[in-house]
């Protein structure tokens, strides 16, 4: 099969050597080293991502970009009881919407899929609701799946097969919990993130059997300026953003989490949980930057206002 990414685009494949040094961190002397090794890359990468300039350099002008149309998907429909876990001093003990999305964009070199979602497993469960651990066993939102993933992909034709790539914003279960319905896409995630993945009872562990492109800093995916994965460490070490550029809508930035909610993003609230308050800070400021030079919108992910706004799949943004 054709790959589907520029064959000019920056290349950060995984070698067999790598391979192995990954078995050897996640496998091999315990969790002291794993974490040892985890933090110094991490730090290595975030220094790479500030000392350089902190909005994309431009792609070519004369390229058109080959995105042209962008579903929003309803990945599970969150609740929890204390806004202030993610607003901390703010709003204590009100009630919060904790929606969430997965993206799918179709490319002229094929479909492109943003983060993955709560499992769709949940829709199974009683209630078709789970309580995920942020902060220890049962702290976490209420998450429930009334529709899954594979069905919203079916209402439109899509089969898993048909997704040619694939990339999380991190590896928390709600953006990552559907990794393994497309066993054979290749996954475009931070190397940090990679590596980080499954070292705390609140994310989850990559398949190092499934097919893997590791990033390290910002990615121009197809080379056009269309898809481009942005750096934005700080709720979890290898955290990424996604800046779309459609041809009518104009850019978008997909937020993973780099901000929950509007207000997050307005008054630079850092959730106590979020792995380096200091890198969130730097994250959101870069993400102001680029929405200044892109004349871009900003949608979080999380944020029930802006959702309930949105046109849902089988609608699209074009």
């Amino acid at each position: 099969m054709r790959a589907p990414i520029f064959p000019s685009a920056p290349t950060a494949v995984v070698s067999s050597k790598h391979r192995n040094k990954l078995r050897v961190v996640s496998n091999g002397d315990p969790v002291k080293t794993k974490a040892t090794f985890t933090v110094a890359v991490a730090i290595l990468a975030f220094a790479a991502t500030t000392t350089r300039a902190q909005v994309p350099a431009s792609s070519n002008p004369h390229l058109k970009s080959g995105v042209d149309r962008l579903y929003v998907i309803d990945c599970g429909d969150g609740s929890a009881t204390d806004e202030s876990r993610w607003t901390p001093g703010v709003n204590v003990g009100v009630p919060i919407g904790f929606p969430g999305h997965c993206y799918l964009i179709h490319h002229t070199q094929g479909w492109f899929l943003w983060d993955t979602g709560i499992s769709d497993t949940v829709a199974k469960l009683p209630h078709h609701e789970l309580v995920l651990h942020e902060w220890g066993p049962g702290t976490g939102p209420i998450w429930r799946k009334p529709i899954t993933l594979a069905a919203q992909l079916e209402e439109l034709h899509v089969k898993p097969s048909d997704i040619k790539l694939m990339a999380v914003s991190h590896s928390h279960p709600d953006h990552a919990g559907n990794v393994e319905m497309f066993p054979n896409t290749l996954m475009l995630v931070q190397r940090v993130e990679y590596e980080w993945a499954g070292s705390r009872q609140d994310t989850v562990a990559f398949n190092k059997k499934h097919p893997v492109k590791l990033i390290d800093g910002d990615y121009d995916i197809f080379g056009d300026g269309s898809l481009v994965l942005l750096s934005t460490p700080g709720h979890t070490p290898g955290h990424q953003s996604l800046l779309v550029k459609l041809p009518k809508t104009g850019a978008v930035i997909l937020s993973g989490d780099v901000a929950h909610f509007q207000t997050s993003f307005d008054h630079r609230y850092v959730p106590s949980n979020n792995w380096n308050k200091q890198a969130s800070l730097q994250s959101m400021d870069k993400i102001a930057a680029i929405m200044a030079k892109e004349h871009a919108q900003l949608w979080i992910n999380h944020d029930q206002v802006q959702s309930d706004a949105q046109k849902k799949l089988p609608a699209y943004y074009e």
